[in-house]
């Protein structure tokens, strides 16, 4: 589950990790409310305002702005607000910005420049350990540096079971060049940084940037922050955190009814039981010169509720030209399956205006295909992997 800044940096000042304050605002009158609150805290008279959207490079999009004043917070927020921004991690449509941070400049002068880092922590699989991955170059995108000048890029493996030791909390500040009070914030704040990442159950911790500021502070700037979605059960108080709002409709749509589903980009609406099933089936779509327009698997318990809710969610996306529902009957009967495709197609007939192909294999198959071949309805059925593929490959002629 991703989150958006504001709440990272929540989860990150729970566990002392020093972060840029700010107040999420959902319009400019709030906004200047929260500019006046800030102001009163830290001093600040500059503010930033950040659109809150599950995306980077919002700065590219406009999403990100500095004010200078009390009516340029509200300006610029009224400005942000209710747009669709467009960045390099949205679709071409953007994404609708709903709520805005307003946080205290960190850019202020004093005895030494500001400077900026990256840092992130994520799980390498292959070792089976924490990574922390850091660099001098903070503030840009991380990919183009790792193209460009991959020497300019540490990696910090960290074993779970020992957590974090001293030397190499030490060995990345040192690393990252910094001396004196620096050096020393650095530790910390890279510490407590890699215990909120394990308390939080978290697959990624992204700040770009950690900020140097002229005072010798180390702050988070930013924060992109993803937890397991398998863990959410411990942490009740990060999914009380979930936008719905940021999510794919159809992913919502299926976790509501407790479907499987991952959208993808294709042509072809997958219907299937068991994952591996369900992997193959994309496979034979892809040798029919077909793409999958999505993984969906409906479980064993294929009965009619659970093949219309599949339907429906299969049939909101306008690019599927033919749905191949792919049924191995172990666990359930295929004639059950069968009835339930046969009532699902009765109540929604209107709805559904592309072809659908059934393979149903397995306990009661023959009697399964006798009840699909006899319904009547423009279905067409299935027994050899090949046969699917085939007349997948007919429909989307």
């Amino acid at each position: 589950m991703n989150l958006h800044e504001f709440q990272g940096k929540q989860i990150l000042d729970k566990y002392n990790v020093g972060i840029q304050k700010g107040i999420v605002a959902e319009t400019p009158e709030k906004a200047l409310d929260a500019a006046k609150k800030i102001n009163l805290e830290t001093g600040s008279n500059w503010f930033v305002i950040k659109a809150q959207v599950h995306a980077g490079g919002r700065g590219k999009g406009g999403g990100i702005k500095l004010a200078k004043s009390y009516d340029e917070v509200k300006k610029i927020s009224s400005e942000i607000l209710g747009m669709k921004l467009i960045t390099p991690q949205t679709s071409k449509h953007g994404k609708l910005v709903n709520q805005v941070l307003v946080a205290q400049d960190v850019y202020y002068t004093g005895k030494s420049e500001p400077q900026e880092f990256y840092i992130s922590i994520l799980l390498n699989r292959k070792s089976a350990n924490n990574v922390i991955m850091y660099s001098k170059e903070g503030g840009v995108d991380i990919e183009k540096v790792a193209e460009e000048n991959p020497d300019l890029i540490f990696y910090e493996e960290i074993n779970p079971f020992t957590g974090m030791l001293p030397y190499q909390a030490r060995k990345i500040a040192f690393n990252l060049g910094l001396s004196g009070i620096a050096y020393k914030e650095m530790i910390k704040f890279v510490s407590s940084l890699y215990k909120s990442y394990v308390a939080s159950d978290a697959v990624l911790f992204e700040i770009n940037p950690v900020l140097k500021t002229a005072d010798d502070k180390i702050i988070a700037v930013d924060s992109k922050v993803s937890i397991d979605d398998n863990a959410l059960f411990r942490h009740p108080d990060i999914l009380s955190m979930r936008d719905i709002r940021e999510e794919n409709p159809l992913d919502v749509s299926a976790k509501e009814v407790g479907l499987n589903y991952v959208d993808l980009d294709g042509n072809v609406g997958c219907m299937v039981n068991g994952a591996g099933l369900a992997m193959a089936t994309m496979d034979l779509i892809k040798q029919a010169g077909g793409e999958p327009a999505n993984f969906l698997d409906v479980g064993g318990t294929a009965d009619a509720s659970r093949v219309k809710s599949a339907f429906q969610i299969i049939l909101q996306d306008s690019s599927v030209k033919a749905i191949l529902i792919n049924i191995f009957g172990g666990i359930v009967r295929c004639d059950r399956v069968a009835r339930g495709i046969v009532d699902a197609y009765n109540n929604m007939a209107d709805d559904i205006n592309v072809p659908i192909i059934v393979r149903l294999q397995g306990t009661n198959s023959e009697l399964a295909k006798k009840i699909i071949d006899n319904s009547n309805l423009k279905v067409e059925s299935a027994i050899l992997f090949k046969e699917a593929a085939e007349k997948v490959q007919k429909a989307l002629l």
